[in-house]
């Protein structure tokens, strides 16, 4: 057998197993099926995650990573909080909502799962709290990078634009037609780019929010 870095078959495992969940979910998945998918043998698995709940986090590591990097694809940080939004969002909508319908519903699943499993609660607490630090962190290094204020902190920032963009995603996924999200979307991002009412920081003022 060829020889793999450990770190290469953690990430052919996580993979095989994001394939695994999102076509056929969190409660139906097994180690066995993913080593399947992975194309390792049962044992291989068991030695790099000795249980279920070590492989969903590291699945939702990964899921993050790739929320972070859709976010921040194609954005110039200096042209503002409103482009940071718009952009952002738009794109992560379009690489990972529109283009992911079972990612999507194998995240719903993992919180869920995570809230009634035993000792795996912690997992939806740091789901939604990743989630809230992507959006908090390039809306405040997007204000910074243009010397910008916002009128509401970034940390409630972060959470009420998860709250929108997570409901939309619910309704598209229970009913995916692209034309109406698309256009809810917009709306959203236009009410929280009014919340977040950027503006230039005078000089001699610090960047920050109030």
């Amino acid at each position: 057998m060829t020889y793999v870095r450990a770190a290469e078959r953690e990430e052919q495992i996580v993979a095989a197993a994001v394939r695994v969940l999102s076509s056929v979910g969190v409660p139906a998945m097994t180690l066995r099926a993913v080593a399947t998918e992975a194309g390792i043998p049962l044992g291989t698995l068991h030695y790099v995650f000795p249980a279920k709940d070590q492989l969903l986090r590291a699945v939702m590591a990964k899921v993050i990573q790739d929320i972070s990097s859709a976010l921040r694809a194609d954005m110039a940080l200096d042209r503002g909080v409103e482009h940071a939004f718009r952009q952002g969002i738009t794109t992560f909508w379009s690489r990972l909502v529109e283009g992911g319908i079972g990612l999507q519903i194998m995240q719903y699943e993992l919180t869920t799962y995570s809230l009634r499993a035993e000792g795996t609660a912690g997992l939806a607490r740091t789901q939604y709290e990743r989630y809230v630090s992507l959006v908090t962190e390039f809306s405040e290094q997007a204000a910074q990078a243009a010397g910008e204020r916002c009128a509401i902190g970034f940390d409630a920032l972060g959470r009420l634009t998860l709250a929108l963009v997570d409901g939309l995603i619910l309704q598209y996924v229970a009913n995916p037609d692209a034309d109406r999200a698309r256009r809810d979307l917009k709306h959203a991002l236009d009410m929280v780019v009014l919340l977040a009412d950027p503006r230039p920081v005078a000089a001699g003022r610090p960047v920050r929010s109030v």
